[in-house]
């Protein structure tokens, strides 16, 4: 399988990521109102447990959407993907280090982290939108850091870019059906 034939496989396999990209966007708002609501430790507990569910369930939303939900075997992006998971585990630890020091730091921490993941997915699935979101991301968490932005807010900023950058992603493969 060439280059471009695995990104191809992505983006039909995965409607470009938007699944992905709409299910992490209900965590991160659903992480929001519960840091909210409930609390710091609360919001973190929603955030790492909510993002398991990320892959099976936007596999299903894939799926609900006419696409086969997973790539073919011996895709070798699917590496990327993997390598991708482990550096936001890495970060995930950064970022619960820190909301022991800084709570507030939590939410900034996990969109930079996030956002730069997101730049990989450029390449996984051949779409220059992932640029901007990744970007988008970042600079929201930058900011969120640099006017000590309310706890909460993180989420709900994250999950607003997410949720509408998966719409985008979603329209945009749903035009170019496989």
């Amino acid at each position: 399988m060439n280059f471009v034939d695995a990104q191809k496989n992505m983006r039909d396999a995965y409607v470009g990521g938007g699944p992905g990209m709409l299910v992490s966007g209900i965590v991160w708002l659903i992480a929001g109102l519960v840091g909210w609501f409930v609390g710091v430790q609360a919001a973190v507990l929603t955030l790492f447990f909510g993002g398991m569910l990320i892959v099976p369930a936007s596999q299903q939303v894939s799926k609900l959407l006419g696409r086969a939900g997973a790539h073919e075997q011996g895709n070798p992006l699917s590496f990327l993907a993997l390598e991708g998971t482990f550096l936001l585990f890495i970060g995930l630890f950064i970022a619960y280090v820190m909301v022991n020091i800084e709570p507030s730091f939590f939410f900034p921490i996990m969109l930079l982290i996030i956002g730069s993941r997101y730049l990989t997915f450029q390449t996984i699935y051949g779409m220059r939108i992932y640029w901007i979101v990744g970007g988008l991301l970042a600079v929201a968490g930058g900011l969120c850091l640099a006017f000590n932005a309310p706890f909460a807010w993180g989420g709900f900023i994250g999950g607003a870019i997410e949720i509408i950058g998966s719409i985008v992603i979603i329209s945009m493969n749903r035009e170019n059906e496989p």
